[in-house]
């Protein structure tokens, strides 16, 4: 099984869409990881069956795959960051993000996308740890049985700082949810890196059973700054073997989100990066 590249398109904001869409199709990407947001496609606008079947032609012609991710900073509230969450205290501000999720659902639907990526938030000052996760599981159900519906995954990605970190907390949560069949994880290899306990090879392989979606890029132990590869510590050959071995099918998104001033740049040296290091069975598209 080849390990397919593609690239997430919160790096390359600066670029129209179609521009980025044609960058990745020109650098041999296999596809992107396409954030909703107001610059690229907003799911809040008009005619959003329109201009999905639309974005699904223009990627059959350039022969890309998509993954669809909703970590967009500002698409619904213009003045807190990643807010509202799916553990906001004010059951209409979740239910604000359950909409975006399971317009996500829809939207990878009509794409033809392998999965939605998700994260569950910080957790609120004044909220216990406890009624946080009863909060989070009874926030995603809708969006897991939308995702059932449509056979599109939901992917949970464990994020640091949020209440969702690790890979057990998200055993937590799959224990929760009663191992709900459309519940899966997205895996980013910098967080394993960042604060796992395992090494991230060993993390792709404890994680196969569930990985749905896959972001890579490079970090530090302890930092959680997303870097270009080269600048961290990670070794990526054994990851991408392990990963390799999975028989996991979906995307490895290239995940540099503030990076967007040089998204052109390091869009291609990524590519460069990781070409020779994939596995000898594998590697992008001709």
């Amino acid at each position: 099984m080849s390990i397919r590249l593609g690239y997430g398109t919160n790096g390359l904001t600066d670029l129209r869409l179609d521009d980025a869409l044609a960058l990745l199709a020109d650098l041999g990407y296999d596809g992107l990881g396409l954030t909703l947001d107001h610059m690229h496609f907003d799911p809040a606008a008009p005619e959003l069956p329109a201009r999905t079947r639309a974005l699904a032609r223009r990627l059959d012609q350039l022969g890309l795959q998509v993954t669809i991710e909703t970590g967009a900073r500002y698409v619904l509230d213009p003045r807190r960051k990643h807010g509202p969450s799916l553990l906001d205290p004010d059951p209409d501000a979740r239910a604000a993000r359950t909409g975006l999720l399971t317009t996500a659902v829809q939207v990878a639907a009509g794409l033809g996308a392998h999965a939605v990526h998700c994260f569950s938030g910080i957790r609120p000052r004044d909220t216990d740890p406890d009624t946080a996760w009863k909060r989070l599981a009874e926030t995603l159900e809708p969006v897991l049985e939308a995702a059932h519906r449509a056979q599109t995954p939901l992917a949970i990605e464990p994020e640091p700082g949020h209440l969702l970190a690790t890979l057990a907390d998200f055993h937590r949560l799959r224990t929760q949810l009663g191992d709900h069949p459309a519940l899966g994880l997205t895996l980013d290899i910098g967080h394993c890196q960042c604060l796992e306990p395992l090494p991230p090879a060993d993390c792709v392989r404890a994680a196969a059973p569930w990985l749905r979606h896959v972001q890579i890029e490079d970090m530090r132990r302890g930092v959680h700054e997303h870097l270009p590869f080269g600048d961290g510590e990670i070794d990526f050959p054994p990851v991408l073997e392990a990963l390799d071995a999975t028989g996991y099918q979906g995307l490895t998104v290239v995940e540099l989100p503030r990076h967007s001033h040089a998204g052109p740049e390091l869009a291609r040296t990524s590519m460069e990066f990781l070409r020779p290091r994939l596995p000898a069975q594998g590697g992008p598209r001709c």
